[in-house]
């Protein structure tokens, strides 16, 4: 079964927690941007564009790419805590911005035993 990943509430949040992260490290130390901002930024749009790429496959292949869409949100979650650590973003934007990715972590979960 196909699905439109566009009605996908995983989808929508996870678009949602790409445009923060993007806007967030925009105020990072420029010596960052080949690392932190690079590697956040890559995992916060490997999420939905998983989401999008599995929408259109048999739920097995789809569970696969929600899997990696997962696997990316806790990479994701670690450089949110890394940044917090080297003092790039305040703790209470962190905590809101991880509550968002574990809310999404859950969202996906779910997802994934339901196609299951």
């Amino acid at each position: 079964m196909n699905h439109n990943f566009k009605n996908l509430k995983i989808w929508s949040l996870s678009m949602e927690i790409t445009a923060d992260i993007h806007k967030i490290c925009l105020g990072f130390p420029k010596n960052e941007m080949y690392g932190l901002v690079s590697q956040m930024n890559r995992a916060s749009v490997s999420i939905p564009s998983n989401i999008a790429e599995g929408s259109n496959r048999g739920n097995t292949h789809f569970i696969h790419f929600l899997n990696i869409s997962l696997g990316s949100s806790f990479e994701l979650q670690t450089q949110l805590l890394i940044a917090n650590m080297n003092k790039y973003i305040v703790t209470e934007k962190t905590v809101e911005l991880e509550d968002k990715i574990i809310e999404l972590q859950k969202m996906i979960a779910g997802f994934i035993a339901k196609l299951k």
